[in-house]
């Protein structure tokens, strides 16, 4: 007969029974591992998720498999062993609910390599213990936010993107320069930007319509686009006919040889022109900044006024060129001109 207050050996079984019985039902895909990390349960709703049958992960460590091409912890591995600090390392989104008993919750895109197509998991897995405090599983839930996210996504692409060219907007940026600019003092590493304007703009679309306006402009996108190869430049519609580019960790010689490179590859398309006061094909004059930020920088408004004033020169100096803050002074001493240059978008988009 039982101790009184003491449930019963059989009443135990037969709850741990239903127990098991339940989260193998449940529709929110579930599966269970033990304190050395092998699966002991994996539910028919994570078989529908995963596409993994439990009889390839029960009583294995593989568990990894169903969302991975490497091996790599999975969220309850992680509270197995209960190291918190290692989740930034592999979530980008993530949150530990209390050291040592609550668990972690965490988003991420996961491979799926048996279903061959990514999704976007919400995770959370938690520890169960038995009454002496010892770890005897931990259960890891998941559910698919993958439609929420690719929603999300395209808004903020909706938010951050020029509706004509495709590339980024003012709005991003806008954020994009703060944010490199900041890295750049923390770095003490030169930050470039180039300010690229369509020669005679105005003129073209006079000439030729703004239908041909509109796609003269995506083609200048597509130049200036295909030259942000490195994952922190950014190519950006500025306003207008007016692109910019920034360039994190690139001084001003390597600065221009870009610039150039747009130049002569918008003069490759050979787009005609030909209106009175424009040459035969469009072309393009760049304004180029580099800079190393110092700790009394507070802003790029530096970068910003050097590389407005380079576009500005080189207007001036007769368009269809690359100018640099740092040879403005050999470009006009070698030409014999006393220009004033006027800092500010006005003065410059008069000329």
């Amino acid at each position: 007969m039982a101790k009184p207050g003491k449930i019963p050996a059989k009443a135990v079984d037969v709850a741990d029974s239903y127990a098991v019985r339940l989260m193998q039902h449940l529709v929110v895909p579930t599966f269970v591992i033990d304190p050395k990390r092998r699966v002991v349960i994996w539910n028919r709703a994570c078989e529908r998720l995963t596409g993994v049958a439990a009889s390839e992960v029960i009583g294995t460590g593989k568990h990894w498999q169903a969302f991975y091409e490497t091996k790599r912890p999975c969220l309850a591995d992680l509270v197995a062993l209960d190291r918190p600090e290692q989740l930034p390392e592999f979530y980008s989104e993530y949150a530990a609910r209390g050291h040592n008993g609550l668990g972690f919750s965490a988003e991420n895109w996961c491979v799926m390599p048996k279903l061959g197509s990514q999704l976007y998991l919400a995770i959370d897995a938690g520890p169960i213990h038995d009454e002496a405090g010892n770890l005897i599983a931990v259960v890891e839930t998941l559910r698919d936010l993958t439609d929420q996210k690719r929603a999300e996504t395209a808004l903020k692409e909706l938010a951050t993107k020029d509706g004509l060219t495709g590339l980024a907007n003012r709005r991003a940026f806008d954020q994009m320069l703060m944010s490199e600019w900041e890295r750049a003092q923390r770095t003490q590493k030169p930050m470039a930007l180039l300010f690229v304007d369509v020669d005679h703009f105005k003129l073209f679309n006079d000439r030729h319509g703004h239908q041909s306006g509109d796609e003269c402009l995506r083609a200048v996108a597509t130049v200036v686009s295909g030259h942000a190869v490195r994952p922190l430049d950014l190519a950006s519609r500025y306003g207008g006919e007016e692109f910019a580019l920034i360039l994190p960790e690139t001084d001003c010689d390597a600065a221009c040889a870009i610039a150039d490179e747009i130049r002569t590859a918008v003069m490759a398309l050979r787009i005609a022109h030909g209106a009175s006061g424009a040459g035969d094909h469009v072309t393009l004059s760049v304004g180029v900044a580099s800079h190393i930020p110092g700790d009394a920088d507070g802003s790029p408004d530096r970068l910003l006024g050097a590389a407005d004033q380079a576009l500005y020169a080189a207007k001036r100096l007769g368009r269809n060129r690359v100018i640099c803050t740092e040879r403005l002074l050999a470009e006009f001493a070698g030409l014999g001109r006393e220009i004033a240059l006027v800092p500010g978008r006005t003065a410059r988009k008069s000329a």
